[in-house]
């Protein structure tokens, strides 16, 4: 990570923030060789970059771990509902990655970049008849959240153009949700709408037996962005004792979600080192096994924004500045049309100009969006240098959650999407037209 002694220990810090090919000359940003500025001037604003070393680097650390930590078969699921697009849909294959879709969407885009069937692992709370009919035409995993949409399968199944069905998971909810912060990023809590309860999964069982369906996993997911694995330890033996009474094949699949953490504002430095995270589960789950004579299993992992979120920046140029009182406005051409998290769940950013680096930190600022929504925010009350109209920020951390929940809203257009590599940037999402905004009218 660059970093350089000339400049303020805050604009370090927030350095560390940035991806991982990142570096300063002349008090411009470069990443993977690349000025960011140059980038801006030929892409246009808003404009979202990715790092390809740093996602290299963040799949090599979960494996790495893995292979520390828990001796037997693993695997690593990216989520696509992080970001999902074909270009990071081929990079998953290329780390032998699964992939989690969330219904025929995902499922298509998954396709389009070449990912195959086995791994492909189908998610979703309520899913539709179409979703589960391409999930069990396409996917190599199917998460069953409910009986409901157990019976749904087991009718398809009985259905003649279907003669293969994906293996099965049941999606347990443990009654345990860990400490994130806001509710809405905590899905394993007694009242929460994801998965079944310990009884309806011993119900499931049963559906599965009397129907003669490819039963081989268990799984849960507790909540996101989150630092502490310790909450994870009871919901482990609630699952392993399931599995125990249930009786499960030798040769059968865990997956104890994802959602492990990362550091948007350098507040929150250090990031959460990998390694603790898949310690804490793999030492629980052997050590689990162990007490109950089961066989250990094929130990999946789902680490979502860990994986993705820090190889990501978009940059933003500042239209208009206005000055009330006590509070300074930096106006910019992007906001909450294409990062939501703000306005959803008060997320918290840091940001650096891309140029003119070596400035002082002078004043406090907030910067918002062109929207026409007093919520149309993304960063509080950040100490930035004097910034001009027309200079470019960038905001890190940017790489999960942003596009994947992006809108239209005021008829914004969605950004385009920029690959880096040491030798080569590349467009791999196209910025939207005028076009796009009424290509699905009819009159």
């Amino acid at each position: 990570m660059a970093t350089n002694n000339e400049f303020p220990f805050l604009i370090s810090d927030r350095l560390a923030l940035f991806p991982d090919s990142t570096r300063v000359h002349n008090g411009r940003l470069s990443i993977a060789g690349h000025d960011i500025a140059s980038l801006a001037d030929l892409y246009g604003t808003p404009l979202y970059l990715y790092d390809r070393a740093t996602l290299d680097s963040s799949a090599a650390k979960y494996k790495s771990a893995l292979k520390e930590f828990y001796p037997a078969a693993f695997g690593i699921t990216y989520a696509g509902k992080a970001f999902l697009c074909k270009a990071i849909a081929k990079w998953t294959q290329a780390h032998n990655l699964d992939v989690d879709c969330t219904g025929e969407g995902e499922i298509g885009i998954a396709l389009a970049g070449n990912v195959a069937r086995e791994k492909i692992l189908v998610h979703g709370v309520n899913k539709s008849m179409a979703d589960l009919k391409s999930a069990i035409q396409n996917a190599g995993i199917i998460v069953v959240d409910n009986l409901t949409e157990l019976n749904r399968i087991a009718n398809l199944f009985t259905d003649s153009q279907f003669s293969n069905l994906p293996n099965l998971w049941l999606r347990l909810q443990p009654g345990i949700a860990v400490r994130t912060h806001h509710a809405h990023t905590q899905t394993g809590q007694h009242d929460s709408k994801f998965g079944m309860t310990p009884d309806e999964i011993l119900r499931a069982v049963e559906l599965c037996k009397l129907n003669d369906l490819p039963l081989h996993g268990i799984h849960f997911h507790q909540g996101s962005n989150f630092r502490d694995p310790e909450p994870l330890i009871p919901a482990i033996d609630m699952a392993l004792d399931l599995v125990k009474q249930i009786n499960l094949a030798s040769d059968w699949h865990f997956c104890p979600g994802g959602g492990w953490g990362v550091a948007y504002h350098e507040d929150e430095l250090p990031n959460p080192p990998v390694e603790s995270y898949v310690r804490g589960i793999a030492e629980a789950v052997i050590e689990g096994c162990q007490r109950r004579g089961l066989d250990w299993p094929h130990l999946h992992l789902e680490p979502g924004r860990s994986l993705v979120a820090r190889a990501g920046i978009a940059v933003y140029r500042v239209g208009a500045i206005k000055r009330r009182g006590q509070r300074t406005w930096l106006l910019i051409d992007g906001g909450m049309a294409d990062n939501p998290r703000h306005a959803l769940y008060g997320a918290k950013y840091s940001c650096l100009t891309v140029a003119g680096l070596g400035r002082e930190m002078s004043e406090r600022v907030h910067i918002a969006g062109p929207y026409c929504e007093s919520g149309d925010v993304v960063i509080e009350d950040l100490p930035m240098p004097k910034v001009e109209e027309g200079e470019l920020i960038a905001i890190p951390v940017s790489g999960a959650y942003h596009l994947s929940m992006s809108s239209n809203y005021n008829g914004a257009r969605r950004p385009a999407v920029v690959w880096l590599e040491e030798s080569r940037a590349r467009l791999i999402v196209g910025r939207e037209a005028v076009d796009d905004l009424t290509r699905r009218d009819l009159t």
